[in-house]
């Protein structure tokens, strides 16, 4: 039998159905409104009827009421379903007429053709389409709806809420559904009995196998992409997850980034500045391309015992060093490019040593100083004295400086300045100077730059110191507040000779001879440094006035009165050859 119900010639739905093996169709007709007249014979001659593709008729009841059968009428439908019934045989009836049977209680009603199926067999076998396990009747093909789809609750889409990579959907629920669709459509359109339904199968699993192959083409290529995106994204996940997980255990665990070797022999000058630490060390040298991190060059100075010996100054590295390799040269003289300024120095070596250190001719720097002194950092108190001679003098302390080729003469002149500034802010120069009797601190590093350039030892200084003082005071009958300082003579003079005429001390009125002026020089002589700064602040209180360099060179004697300051110059000129 077919999947729409019965037709001529097939077996019921189900084995124990009673009409199961039952002997055809023909004999049930006029019980189901279709009795012929009294003592007129079936058409058909009680053999079963075919309606192979035949449409619905209507029958000429010919007058005869036939409302008194059941007490429906039963016009004819369902072509399909008269054929449901095989002939019943008819029997004698003895002279009662046939048209007047009372109503059958087993009769089925029209819309159930099954109806009260058990009562013409006496109900000695069960309903098998009325108990929860039973098949579902069949239902005329007019009737039928396709299933419902399952509802979820709101709308999950067309894939019910899973995606069909996920759910393993490969079309065949929706090509499904597709055909029971498409067979509905078409009992609808042609009333097509169980026969042709038979009839169309192979041509519809054709049409179902060519739907299916398209969908299923075109899931399979939805299915492709989906695949090919979850892997894309799972496979940047973990190359992304692998990158920052390197760089993280890098970062805590791994050693930093070095180079390897001496360099390349590209060579670069680096400053160091004053107080920095390996960090700031180490950022410097990074910078300018001497070593790959700053952590490889910290880690490299801890290893090594002299690590924090590095100081401040010019070093000449080369590009691409092992942070080994820069600690090692940091620390061996051959890497310093700093020009070392000394105690004393006047101004005009200091601007000789710069130029060579830069490379420059002989007296760019000067004329640098000449023109610019007013642009390079010096405080108020040091400027607008008359008679200076050179305003930076006593300003270029003595120290170590960054100077190299490719530099600038008034970049390393600010560096000495600036050094020099905050030294002198330091051991408070402005605030000491009243306490001495001294007309402010430029008058007090004057007195530094004197005791820098007459002591000839450190043990000479605090001596010397209070000589200055005690020939300043008025009081002061031995000289008369004449310093009478060979050194400020020299200085104007740009020379440093200790045999100097009397003649020649004495005809020359210039300021900064102190034989002929009374008084200190109009600004320092030169750079002291530290001992004689703290010399000019601190002299000693013994009585010296007097002092001759017995040797000429090393040996400096003092003196109270002038006997004592005779027997010291005869010592001296014995000592020359007078």
């Amino acid at each position: 039998m077919t999947e729409y119900g019965r037709g001529q010639g097939s077996e019921p739905w189900h084995p124990d159905d009673p009409l199961y093996g039952d002997g055809g169709w023909g004999g049930q007709q006029t019980q189901q409104g279709h009795q012929a007249h009294p003592g007129q014979q079936s058409p058909y001659g009680g053999r079963p009827q075919h309606h192979p593709q035949e449409p619905q008729q209507h029958y000429d009841t010919g007058g005869w009421d036939t409302t008194g059968q059941n007490g429906y009428p039963q016009p004819q439908q369902y072509p399909q379903y008269d054929q449901q019934y095989a002939p019943q045989q008819q029997y004698d009836t003895g002279g009662w007429p046939a048209g007047s049977h009372p109503p059958d209680p087993y009769a089925a009603g029209p819309a159930d053709p099954y109806g009260q199926q058990n009562g013409a067999y006496g109900g000695e076998q069960a309903d098998h389409y009325r108990t929860p396990d039973a098949y579902p009747p069949p239902e005329p093909p007019g009737r039928r709806r396709a299933e419902p789809e399952p509802q979820t609750g709101g709308d999950p889409g067309p894939d019910g809420g899973e995606h069909a990579f996920f759910a393993g959907d490969t079309g065949k629920d929706e090509d499904d559904r597709d055909d029971r669709a498409d067979r509905a459509d078409r009992d609808d359109e042609g009333g097509r009995d169980g026969e042709d339904d038979r009839d169309d199968e192979p041509g519809d699993r054709r049409g179902r196998g060519e739907r299916r192959g398209r969908g299923g083409k075109e899931k399979k290529r939805r299915n492709g992409v989906a695949c090919l995106v979850v892997v894309l994204v799972l496979g940047g996940g973990t190359i992304g997850i692998s990158y920052f997980g390197y760089q993280f255990y890098q970062d805590r665990f791994g050693s930093a980034p070095d180079f390897a070797g001496d360099g390349n022999g590209e060579q670069v000058t680096v400053t160091i500045p004053k107080g920095a630490g390996g960090y700031v060390i180490g950022q410097e040298l990074k910078k300018m391309g001497v070593v790959k991190s700053v952590d490889a060059f910290v880690a490299a100075q801890a290893d090594n015992p002299q690590g924090n010996t590095i100081q401040d100054g010019v070093y000449t590295l080369q590009k691409e060093m092992s942070a080994e390799s820069a600690v090692a040269l940091m620390l061996s003289p051959k890497s310093r490019s700093n020009l070392i300024i000394a105690e004393g120095w006047r101004n005009a070596k200091v601007y000789e040593a710069i130029d060579g250190r830069l490379g420059l001719a002989e007296g760019s720097t000067a004329k640098v100083a000449e023109a610019e002194w007013k642009n390079l950092g010096l405080p108020d108190w040091a400027t607008n004295h008359q008679n200076v001679k050179d305003p930076l003098e006593g300003f270029l302390y003595p120290s170590s400086y960054s100077a190299a080729k490719g530099q600038k003469p008034e970049d390393v002149l600010k560096q000495m300045v600036a050094r020099a500034t905050e030294q002198y802010e330091r051991i408070g120069l402005e605030k000491k100077a009243e306490g001495l009797g001294l007309d402010g601190p430029w008058q007090l590093l004057t007195v530094a730059s004197l005791v820098q350039a007459e002591g000839k030892t450190h043990d000479d200084f605090r001596k010397m110191s209070e000589v200055v003082y005690n020939r300043l005071k008025p009081t002061n009958t031995e000289t008369y507040q004449l310093l009478q300082f060979d050194s400020t003579f020299n200085y104007l003079q740009g020379e440093s000779n200790i045999h100097i005429s009397e003649s020649e001390i004495n005809s020359n009125k210039d300021p900064y001879n102190t034989y002929t002026n009374k008084g200190l020089p109009p600004g320092p002589i030169g750079n002291p440094g530290e001992e004689a700064l703290q010399a000019a602040l601190d002299p000693t209180e013994d009585g010296w006035i007097y002092f001759v360099a017995t040797d000429g060179v090393h040996k400096t004697e003092f003196a109270k009165t002038h006997d004592e300051f005779l027997k010291l110059k005869d010592k001296f000129n014995a000592s020359a050859g007078n």
